[in-house]
């Protein structure tokens, strides 16, 4: 096999070339309307938002910072602008049932106008009615009824006052009532004179006064009856006043609102309640005083007006709603309450609307996780986009939490796109448990991580440059600096020929950058501010770096970065913190002894190894029956471990190097040390792709330039891994001056000849590494059998001594 040279300082970083930038700086670009990359999500959104039938709602997901609702309300908003603008709601007092107020729907703005209405009615009727009752002509024609029915009832009593004198009674008027006695002349016969008549005349005037008492009790009923007609008389005066003055301004209303049946019910409704409440009118609480005013209830002349729950007055087109703490409340909507003398009341004036109701007839964008996590929200927004309505409903009520009386406004119609904002996980974990989830958001728009590096699409992540900088009113990028952020958006993208769509890290990337130019008092951004940015970053990250390194090279961590150690390799472990990673050598070692073909995986052992590391040292275990002991017991134990590490081993990355370390153990052939090693293996033995592979090198390199560099020192990986290959400066440098090496391996075998300098060749040929494992192995199964033979010889021979 030919000896693999070290990759070219070319390959160990794309540079992005701006011989295909024709601006100087960005100012000179247009702005970016769409994302880059993004056209199946894109194509996706334009589907969802614009089909109306029921379920088609939309779940945006991508990672955070992708700026999907950046994407989307761009989307939003250019057509919203062409959409009618959704109506009005309102609700208004039910006078049948109070505590179910009734919703009336009207065009957009009329709603305003409504309530402005009702609210001039109120105030009118309240100057108007009184004003009524003190008029002259008021007073004249109930002076008249009054009249009339006083002379009438005066006419009866007299008529029997005039037929009992012509009988010698006297009609009498007490405190208690009428009452008759006998006269004499003009005066009360006195009992004395009453006792002298002879028997007949006595009972001539108990005939008379009964026959008059009779007659009295029918002018009484009469009297009755006159009271209750003039009762009806004024009643009708009354409301014929109320009528002739507020009469017409209802008339008006119902003349504004004719094409609204629900308005015009509702204006009939009112009227007869005017009239019904006259006195409320009449007398209003302020002529009360003292104790009255305290107890009585005052009148409630909230009942004729209008709540508008949602007026689209002043606005255009279509909604497009972002509620941000989506609480059922909130979503929904609620009914608050007001303390009085202790006590809290409501009415529907208190009706507040939520998120869905200000989006009715638009769009309503939620953010999933929020939204998940609030109670009751996930289900009260299932409800409404099932049942197509929204019911403000108490959850104390809902929940028989409480038994107190609360308001049950009519529900409205509900039509609006609902557009969930989330992450890919979420997505999924709804679609498989929640069965209502796919009825109702049957459109998923997708946004890539990544899209492919090519000289159109680093026009257009300048144009985002560009569209950032004006956003935000920055300094102008000027080619190179853009061509630096593109080199970093590959290095977070974590591949040569991709570039991350992570929006919001370009747009941090972007201030700082602005921040860094500002300082150096330049008008345009140039590299090394980007460069600096950078930097910058990864310094306010890197302190537990520096400490990890720190302990490396004082010996705390025992890591060999130059001689040669048989069963010792350097791996390359990667820490994750936050947004920040970094990679340090790990010093792995192998061990290997006469067995019954156990490979002890010391990490799984103590349970500090995960179960990706696991299945790794399983296939190398497999690898190596499958090469060396294919038609025989693997007559051999060993023992792999990540030496000096506390924590969870996790990830196959270290594969290769465990099959290398315990090749070298088997074979007793010494490991440079100056090379580490990364890469996964499977059971053929060929090296696969892992990931952070330019984290690993640069944190090989930091320990071997720290330490010194001799040329000798340098990272094996994947193959596959090339095209990732986005290196630091320092790190490209050191390879152009061949003090640094990456080496590209695509087998075991080829990582094993750098790795000991000795041809793996063939298990027959002379001095290879595969005879050398051979022997061993071989040697192992050969003492393995001389001791199964020592083990039957012995236990046969303690058989016949116990037989004798």
């Amino acid at each position: 096999m030919s000896p693999i040279a070290p990759l070219a300082p070319d390959r160990l970083y794309r540079a992005c070339d701006t011989g295909h930038f024709t601006f100087t700086t960005t100012a000179e670009l247009d702005d970016l309307s769409e994302g880059i990359g993004q056209m199946r999500a894109i194509d996706a959104a334009h589907f969802g938002i614009g089909m109306r039938h029921a379920g088609y709602n939309l779940y945006v997901m991508g990672p955070p910072g992708s700026g999907k609702r950046y994407l989307v309300r761009q989307l939003l908003d250019r057509r919203v602008g062409t959409e009618a603008k959704p109506a009005d709601w309102c609700y208004v007092h039910n006078f049948s049932q109070q505590h179910k107020p009734r919703a009336i729907r009207l065009l957009a703005g009329m709603g305003t106008r409504f309530h402005a209405d009702m609210q001039q009615l109120v105030s009118e009727l309240q100057a108007t009615i009184p004003a009524v009752f003190e008029g002259d002509e008021y007073r004249r024609r109930l002076a008249q009824i009054d009249e009339e029915y006083g002379e009438r009832q005066a006419r009866a009593f007299v008529e029997v006052g005039e037929e009992a004198g012509k009988l010698g009674v006297t009609l009498l008027r007490t405190p208690n009532g009428f009452s008759f006695a006998p006269a004499k002349g003009d005066e009360v016969m006195s009992p004395e004179d009453y006792e002298k008549l002879p028997q007949e005349e006595k009972e001539r005037f108990e005939r008379d006064i009964g026959s008059l008492q009779e007659k009295l009790e029918k002018v009484i009923r009469q009297v009755h009856q006159w009271r209750r007609e003039r009762l009806e008389r004024v009643r009708k005066l009354n409301e014929e006043a109320v009528l002739f003055a507020v009469g017409h301004l209802i008339d008006d209303l119902r003349g504004n609102y004719a094409d609204y049946p629900a308005v015009c019910s509702y204006l009939d409704e009112v009227q007869q309640n005017v009239i019904e409440s006259m006195d409320e009118f009449h007398h209003p609480r302020e002529a009360q005083t003292g104790l009255a005013a305290l107890t009585r209830e005052p009148p409630d002349f909230n009942r004729f007006r209008v709540n508008l729950l949602v007026g689209r007055d002043g606005t255009e087109g279509a909604p497009v709603v972002y509620e941000d703490h989506p609480t059922y409340q909130n979503l929904i909507g609620r009914v608050e309450h007001i303390a009085q003398l202790g006590a809290l009341v409501t009415n529907f004036l208190q009706i507040k609307p939520g998120a869905l109701h200000q989006a009715n007839g638009g769009y309503l964008l939620l953010d999933a996780i929020k939204l998940l996590t609030q109670p009751f929200s996930w289900e009260g927004l299932k409800r409404a986009l099932s049942t197509h309505e929204i019911r403000i409903e108490s959850l104390g009520q809902m929940y028989s939490l409480v038994s107190t009386m609360s308001l049950e406004p009519e529900p409205i119609p509900l039509d609006a796109k609902v557009i969930l904002i989330g992450n890919r996980l979420l997505y999924y974990l709804l679609a498989q448990y929640d069965p209502e989830f796919g009825e109702l958001f049957k459109v998923a728009a997708d946004f890539e991580d990544e899209v492919v590096r090519s000289a159109d699409n680093d026009l257009l992540y300048a144009r985002l440059v560009g569209t950032l900088v004006r956003r935000d009113k920055l300094h102008p990028f000027d080619r190179d600096a853009v061509a630096r952020v593109i080199e970093h958006s590959a290095r977070r993208a974590e591949d040569a020929e991709k570039l991350s769509t992570h929006v919001q890290s370009l747009a941090d990337l972007v201030r700082e950058a602005d921040y860094w130019a500002a300082q150096e008092k330049r008008e345009v951004v140039t590299r090394a501010d980007v460069e600096r940015a950078i930097q910058a970053q990864i310094k306010r990250s890197d302190r537990l770096r520096e400490r990890s390194h720190e302990a490396i090279l004082r010996g705390i961590l025992h890591i060999d970065t130059d001689g040669e150690r048989v069963g010792q390799v350097n791996g390359l472990s990667v820490f994750q913190l936050g947004d920040f990673s970094f990679a340090q050598p790990s010093r792995i070692t192998a061990n290997t002894r006469l067995g019954d073909g156990e490979l002890v995986d010391i990490q799984r052992e103590v349970k500090l190894g995960g179960s990706i590391h696991s299945k790794g040292v399983l296939i190398l275990s497999s690898f190596l029956a499958a090469r060396y002991a294919a038609e025989q017991p693997l007559s051999l134990a060993a023992s792999l471990v990540f030496e000096q590490t506390y924590g969870q081993v996790e990830g196959d990355s270290a594969s290769v190097a465990e099959l290398c370390a315990l090749l070298s153990s088997l074979a007793n052939v010494p490991i440079r040390q100056s090379l580490a090693v990364t890469g996964s293996v499977d059971q053929f033995g060929r090296v696969q792709a892992i990931g952070a592979v330019n984290e690993k090198i640069e944190g090989y390199f930091d320990i071997c330039n720290q330490r010194g560099l001799t040329g000798r020192q340098g990272v094996l990986i994947p193959a596959s891994n090339v095209a990732h290959l986005m290196l630091r400066q320092d790190v490209v440098d050191a390879a152009k001056a061949g003090r640094f090496h990456v080496y590209a391996v695509e087998t075991v075998d080829q990582a094993l000849e750098l790795l000991t300098g000795v041809a793996v060749g063939t298990p027959d040929a002379e001095g290879s590494l595969d005879q050398r494992v051979a022997q061993r192995i071989k040697h192992l199964a050969e003492l393995r059998r001389k001791y199964a033979k020592k083990a039957e010889s012995g236990s046969g021979g303690g058989s016949e001594q116990n037989d004798e």
